[in-house]
């Protein structure tokens, strides 16, 4: 694991674009197309800004798989996460995208989940954008985490720290109005990707980074799984970073 420290989100944000560029061109040189997964809340709001204007890439050979959505909800909503990638990423792009498998939170859940783990079984995944929840989480994966899982995707229970954040983040008029339950890509799944980009910006998430970089490697801090794999890219501020015992 490779941690910047970026005295702000957006320029965090471009740094993680461009890391995410360059592994993204050199999977479009060597095979001809490159698959991302891509991540949403506000943790996303500048990789996925600054990716989207990077030069020299040709959408049109890029698939892009949804990481998570919420459970009933319909991209008429705004808090759904297809509206989401479709307004700030996907419209954003000179060109189209090759392919972009979203996850839809209103059709029958099992059904969903082989439907969109079935295509992704299929490919490799050259670079993933995710974040990190203020409770540890990866994608809805929340604490205690599925570390053992072979499925890519599945329905999962949100827990009252997760929906305390959507609710804080502004995406939702009250508690009681965000989904108890969510589609999510499985930890697993996320690290099968070559490479992951994790950007994780605010002092509010700093707890979750330092539990998931300094303490136990436990399904009670799913970033924690991060530590196994082989290529991430661990994007901070100078605020979320602020309990590390590290030094940069």
């Amino acid at each position: 694991m490779r941690i910047h420290v970026s005295e702000s989100a957006a320029d965090m944000g471009a740094l993680a674009a461009e890391l995410g560029a360059a592994a993204i061109r050199a999977a479009l040189a060597a095979r001809g197309e490159a698959v991302v997964i891509l991540a949403t809340g506000a943790s996303q709001f500048e990789p996925l800004q600054s990716l989207a204007s990077c030069p020299d890439i040709d959408w049109a050979r890029v698939h892009a798989f949804h990481l998570d959505e919420y459970l009933g909800l319909g991209p008429e909503h705004g808090a759904s996460f297809r509206k989401f990638l479709r307004e700030r990423f996907v419209a954003k792009l000179p060109t189209p995208l090759g392919s972009f498998t979203e996850l839809d939170g209103k059709a029958d859940p099992s059904s969903e989940c082989r439907r969109v783990g079935e295509l992704i079984s299929r490919v490799t995944v050259d670079v993933a954008f995710i974040g990190i929840g203020e409770n540890g989480h990866l994608a809805f994966n929340d604490p205690p985490a599925d570390f053992t899982t072979t499925e890519p995707y599945r329905v999962v229970d949100l827990d009252e720290a997760c929906r305390r954040q959507q609710l804080g983040e502004g995406w939702f008029e009250s508690l009681e109005a965000v989904p108890r339950q969510a589609l999510s890509m499985s930890i697993r799944e996320i690290l099968r990707a070559r490479k992951i980009i994790c950007s994780v910006p605010d002092e509010r998430k700093s707890a979750a980074v330092q539990g998931a970089i300094e303490g136990p490697l436990t399904p009670d801090c799913p970033a924690s799984a991060l530590r196994v794999h082989g290529d991430v890219e661990l994007m901070l501020d100078r605020a979320s970073a602020s309990l590390l015992q590290w030094r940069w």
